[in-house]
């Protein structure tokens, strides 16, 4: 009888009810809500699945990120070991690869002037950077909240690495990606409230074609031009154009396929399970969790006023050959941003066609990020 007794006893002492707190059932919770957005809803599902799924590990077995140095037997977590590879910014930069190897530039290349609407989208993370000071934040981990204006998840975490904010990657990655699946709801309100009807129905002239070896020539010269002048960017900019060098050259398929494909599901796995293991309640339910929310919110609200603004800017001095629609996707949530202004844009004109147009600011907008932290990573001297 006392063996059956200690028996069950020990089995209970190793449930994880009697371990579990207050915060841990509040996070187990949010983990819940942002599975039935990505599953019930469709919210970015591909990032945002994986990462409420480690915020709900983490919060039922905290030891899954155990590190190496607390633990007794000398073995880490299974997703503290992922969490290196984000640590490292291994991760962030082969998404960077997938993604250019999935990126069409033919629409920046055909309209150079989309890169102007990029930048413009990125004065949210200066904004931001400013801001995050004024609240409590020093100048490094305001940097490294600053980027989530950007909309670019990857770009976050490598930050937050390299600037030794890790304390602060699971907020800041959280609320970057949350934002990304957000934009179609966050974004339209914005557009539409610094627009006239009139001007949303502006139609834009066809892109000019653009030949392969403008294509081909593209991420080379990309990666010549902007990595002499802030080499710090080589790791974000230099896969991102290798990936994409893939794509245009046509003599590495398989490369292109594996990059877009097999390898970037496997990375997008590992960093977004990884990232949500960071919100453990203990680091997550603070009040700089929530300045960061709040924070990131503003930064991104911000990229997209004034990339509508500047686009507001150009559709005057081209007398109404551009549509300020397309300037809120000058924001790196590549192609949902595009594809909410072309949504937009079709609300005030159904024959209104303005995804190829918005693809040039878009994919701008991922270069204007990755230079944005490559800036930051210059200045204090990474």
């Amino acid at each position: 009888m006392d063996y059956f007794t200690t028996t069950m006893s020990n089995l209970i002492q190793q449930t994880a009810f009697l371990n579990l707190t207050l915060g841990n059932v509040v996070m187990i919770v949010v983990a819940l809500i942002f599975l039935y957005l990505a599953i019930g809803k469709g919210f970015e599902p591909l990032l945002l699945l994986p990462i409420s799924f480690g915020m709900l590990l983490v919060n039922i077995y905290p030891d899954i990120m155990l590190s190496i140095e607390d633990s007794s037997s000398g073995v880490g977590g299974l997703l503290h070991y992922f969490y290196k590879l984000d640590e490292w910014s291994i991760l962030p930069s082969l998404i960077f690869m997938g993604v250019g190897s999935l990126t069409d530039f033919g629409p920046l290349i055909a309209n150079p002037a989309s890169f102007l609407l990029g930048a413009a989208a990125q004065f949210g993370i200066y904004g931001a950077y400013f801001m995050a000071i004024f609240m409590g934040f020093n100048d490094k981990a305001a940097a490294a909240i600053s980027i989530i204006g950007g909309a670019d998840g990857p770009t976050s975490i490598f930050l937050a690495g390299k600037l030794g904010q890790t304390g602060l990657m699971g907020p800041i990655a959280v609320a970057a990606y949350s934002y990304m699946s957000l934009v179609p709801i966050i974004q339209p309100p914005i557009m539409k409230a610094l627009t006239t009807e009139e001007q949303r129905k502006i139609k834009m002239g066809q892109l000019r074609p653009v030949s392969k070896l403008e294509k081909i020539l593209f991420p080379i010269i990309v990666t010549i031009v902007v990595c002499l002048i802030l080499p710090t960017t080589a790791p974000l900019v230099g896969m991102l154009m290798l990936g994409n060098l893939f794509r245009e050259s046509g003599v590495v398929k398989q490369l292109a396929e594996t990059a877009g494909n097999a390898l970037m599901y496997i990375v997008v796995i590992f960093l977004g399970t990884s990232v949500g293991a960071t919100t453990s309640a203990e680091a997550f339910l603070n009040i700089d969790t929530i300045k960061i929310v709040v924070l990131g919110l503003i930064a991104f609200a911000l990229g997209t006023a004034t990339g509508v603004v500047f686009g507001k800017i150009m559709m005057v001095v081209t007398h109404g050959k551009v549509n300020p629609l397309i300037g809120s996707a000058g924001v790196s949530a590549v192609p949902m941003a595009a594809r909410v202004s072309q949504k937009v844009g079709a609300e005030a004109d159904p024959t209104n066609f303005l995804l190829m147009h918005a693809m040039g600011p878009n994919v701008a907008g991922v270069i204007g990020t990755a230079v944005a932290a490559g800036t930051f990573m210059a200045i204090f001297g990474v």
